[in-house]
């Protein structure tokens, strides 16, 4: 039997994404959004507020990138979500972290992070049902350690989840089924 609970923010698992930018100066900000997802194979939508220093990047620079992150950097991918770019200016240095410039957008690659998504801004919705950030996909790049056979081995890349109910965060890995395929089973 189901018991009622309070609703939270949202789904379980929620990804935890880090997307960065460049400020105005050149510094490097990242925040922790665990709102976000593919609307289709070529464009992101990041569900974040105007309040966000990043959303005010993404506009005035046109790109942003979007990166998985992973267990090995979950204090890091913490503390981008705990502190704010509005009030610590120094936030990516902080972190111990390395970036490169991407060749696509004028947005910072996260060297750590193993999965990357370079997006062009492509509109911001902020109506009732709007999605917040849209943008478009030029490009998504893997370490090469994360791959095998020619495709990105999920289980290496230790993505890490968000829990709304209590707060945690979770490793995702280990393969459960074949999907297009097991349903098959019950026709």
């Amino acid at each position: 039997m189901k018991k009622e609970i309070k609703t939270t923010e949202a789904i379980f698992p929620m990804p935890v994404l880090m997307v960065s930018t460049f400020n105005e100066d050149g510094s490097v900000d990242v925040m922790n959004a665990a709102w976000g997802t593919m609307l289709d194979r070529s464009r992101v939508a990041l569900n974040l507020t105007e309040t966000h220093k990043t959303v005010e990047n993404i506009k005035a620079r046109k790109g942003f990138v979007v990166h998985i992150a992973d267990a090995k950097h979950v204090k890091q991918a913490d503390y981008f979500g705990v502190v704010s770019g509005n009030t610590q200016k120094d936030k990516f240095a902080k972190s111990g972290m390395s970036f490169t410039k991407s060749e696509l957008v004028d947005a910072p690659i996260i060297d750590e992070f193993p999965i990357a998504f370079e997006c062009e801004f492509i509109e911001y919705q902020s109506d009732d049902t709007g999605l917040g950030v849209i943008g478009k996909v030029l490009r998504t790049s893997v370490e090469e350690s994360n791959m095998k056979d020619g495709k990105v081995d999920i289980d290496s890349i230790e993505a890490i989840a968000f829990d709304p109910y209590t707060h945690g965060y979770y490793k995702v890995n280990g393969r459960v089924g074949e999907a297009f395929k097991d349903g098959t089973t019950l026709r």
